[in-house]
Parts: structure tokens; sequence; C-alpha cells
């Protein structure tokens, strides 16, 4: 007997009917004999609407309003796995949903994009004693010290399933998705992407963090440093045979056999540029600082100094998401860092080539920028870590460049 958490997305949960499809799902895990938690998303649509909503009668932009804005979205998931429920229930299984609030699955205060504090994996536990499913609603939780309903941000019902799947000490964690597992790159964009049978906690984690939409960036970071098992798996599929995507941790035999694993591409992201600072100490630090305050992921940074040494200009890279939140971070240091433009420009798109292979191989950046140039590509700019080479570029060659690149390492073979 294992212990599963399963996690079925918006799309996994779109109608009854697909509902009900889900329901098969888990009755296949029950038929096997083992115990198993459910974490469902929103039905898809419904957050984008609730979230409509929100934006025609407030603009969000104090704690106290996105405290009443994750009330309101949370509704979407309790809706999903009261549904699911019902479903389990009338196929035979007893059956009972629980939100984050009921477990408790405690966050801190940091409304719309909360991060987990703590959830009581012995109560799930002693749930599964008394019901053969428990349905749990994802993204949510609760701020514990003023009782105010909390969500993780886009993407959270996966960050959710791995956080519940360490609390229980699951044997596995599947997430359910459109999609058959992890592909090279989005075969939306190229017909010669290629599904990927392992991918390691790192790969994963820069490319979620770098586009890739099949995995939340959190979950990953969560899932490799509470060493969850991590499959990827479609909910379409009628039978699980066993493919998908497994997450591993740094596989030797993985980084031998390839050199890049992946291209992932980003149309989230926008570029904000700060001009004519005066240059002093701690002039990064006030900027960033204040973003940091605000929740603001920072990716890529630049910083120009004038001629004469005596202004510089700061550029950096965000989620489009978080726009708003980082307008208000800057206005909030204008006069100490006293900018005299703030430029805001979205027409980009990010493209990161990602490999645990790196490590061990030269020439990739030589290959990405030889590439690019062959098709008067120009690169805005550039950020690299130990596995990953991310470039910045107009959005119009978004798609031409993902192309040209997979077929430049080689991915379709």
């Amino acid at each position: 007997m294992a212990l599963i958490v399963q996690k079925f997305g918006g799309t996994s949960v779109g109608d009854i009917s697909r509902i009900k499809n889900v329901a098969k799902k888990v009755k296949a895990e029950l038929d096997k004999k083992n115990k198993v938690i459910v974490v469902v998303s929103a039905m898809s649509g419904v957050t984008n609407q609730l979230v409509s909503y929100c934006s025609e009668v407030s603009k969000l932009t104090d704690n106290e309003s996105l405290a009443e804005y994750d009330s309101i979205l949370s509704s979407g998931e309790q809706i999903t796995c009261g549904l699911l429920a019902l479903e389990l229930q009338s196929i035979g299984y007893k059956s009972r949903s629980f939100l984050g609030w009921q477990i408790p699955l405690t966050t801190d205060n940091v409304f719309s994009k909360a991060r987990i504090d703590k959830i009581d994996g012995d109560f799930l536990k002693s749930q599964l004693e008394n019901y053969d499913v428990i349905v749990i609603a994802g993204f949510q939780g609760v701020y514990d010290k003023d009782k105010r309903i909390s969500t993780l941000g886009r993407g959270g019902s996966d960050t959710s399933a791995v956080a519940i799947a360490a609390a229980v000490k699951a044997d596995l964690c599947d997430i359910y998705t459109d999609v058959d597992g992890v592909y090279t790159t989005d075969p939306r964009i190229t017909e010669k992407a290629r599904k990927l049978n392992k991918v390691t906690y790192e790969e994963m984690l820069e490319m979620a963090y770098s586009g890739s939409k099949v995995l939340q960036t959190r979950s990953v970071a969560m899932a490799m440093s509470h060493a969850v098992r991590v499959r990827v798996l479609s909910s379409f599929q009628e039978v699980n045979d066993g493919s998908g995507t497994i997450l591993v941790n740094n596989d030797e035999e993985i980084m031998e056999r390839r050199v890049i694993t992946g291209i992932s591409y980003s149309k989230n992201d926008v570029q904000i540029m700060l001009t004519k600072m005066p240059d002093h100490p701690g002039l990064s630090a006030s900027i960033f600082g204040s973003l940091a305050q605000k929740e603001v992921n920072v990716d890529m940074i630049v910083q120009n100094v004038s001629s004469d040494g005596k202004s510089v200009d700061i550029t950096f890279t965000a989620s489009k998401d978080e726009l708003e939140r980082a307008k208000i971070a800057i206005e909030n240091v204008k006069n100490e860092v006293k900018y005299q433009q703030m430029h805001i420009d979205e027409n980009i798109a990010k493209i990161s080539v990602i490999g645990v292979g790196m490590i061990s191989h030269s020439g990739v950046a030589h290959t990405m920028f030889k590439t690019l140039a062959a098709k008067g590509i120009n690169i805005i700019a550039i950020s690299t870590s130990e596995i990953k080479i991310s470039v910045l570029i107009a959005k119009e060659y978004g798609e031409l460049a993902v192309r040209i690149l997979h077929d430049a390492y080689g991915l379709e073979k």
C-alpha cells in the first residue's frame, strides 16, 4: 500500500465530464489499495473571471484589498473539491472535501502571493483512517493570526500538492495536466519537441522559472528541498501506463548523455529601466530592497554608468503579473534614488537554454549567440547560471528563436 497525492489542474477539471474523468483516475489508484489525497485547482476560466470581477471594483494595491481578493479567488477551488468529493461518493467511495483553513495549511500574510508556513500532516493522515479519499482545495491557505484566507499565487495548486505530499511523507506526487509530460520545448511551437522521461529538479526549476508552464516554480523548489518524488502526467490519457516525466536528483547518466535538456520561452516578462540616477553607494540596495518588500521577483539586471561616471541607468526584468507591485515599489524610493524617467517595455521575450550537461561542456553560449545572429535576432540582455543561459529579445522573434535553437542543439534526437 502506497500513499499517493494526485493533483489535477484547471483544464483537467474544466467541466463535469472532466471531473468524472478525474474520479476514474482516483479510482484507479484506490483499486490498487493505495491511500489517496487529491488536490484540485479551480475549473478552467473560473479564476480569470473572479480576477476580472475584483478588478472592476478595486485597484488591489494594498494588503487589505488583496486579503479580500484572496477570499474571492479561493472560492473557485472550493467548488471543484466539493464536486469531486460528491462524484467519488456517487461511485461508491467514502470521500470528503477540505479547504485550506480546515487542515489548516497556514501561510504568511503576503496576500495573493502567500508562502506556506506549516501543514498539519498528522491531521490529514488521521482523516485517511476515516475516509477512502480526501479532496483538498489547492492554491489556498490561512493566515492564522487574523484567520484570513490566503492564496499562493498563480499555479499555487502545484505548490499545495507538493507541500501536502511532503507533510504526509507521500510515496509519490502525481501532477496531472493537459500534456503528457515535460518536453524539450513547447510542442505547440515546434512539432520536433520531444517528451523527456527524466528531468533533474535543477533543470525543472530553471525551466519553470524561465517560462515553462508545466509546473509552478515554487512547487519544484519545494519538491527538491523536501525530496518529494514528482511525476508529470496527462489527465486525458485513458490508462496510466507509467509514462510521463519523473523528476530526479542530479543524474550522472543524464548529465553525460545530453548537454541541453530543453528550451523555455516566456512572453510574460516586462523590462523596466530607471534612467540618469546620481551614482552613490546603496543605490541598487534601495531599489531592489523596495522591490523585495513588495515580493517582486527580479530576473535580469543591467547597470550602465555614464561616461563621466556621475549617473547610472539600471534595467531589470520582472513578471508582468508583478508590474503594478513593481511600480509602487519604485515610486516608494523615487525621492531617494532620483531617477529621471521610468521606461517600461512589454514587447520582449525571454529565451532560455537549459541543461545539467552545461556544467561539463563548453561552447553552449557560442552556439546560442551564433544561431540567433544568423537570423538577425538582436540580444537585449543576457543572464546565466551553471545550467542556464537566458537572453532577452524582441517578442516578434520569440517563436522563431525557439525553433532555430531547438534545431541547433539537436533536441529532436
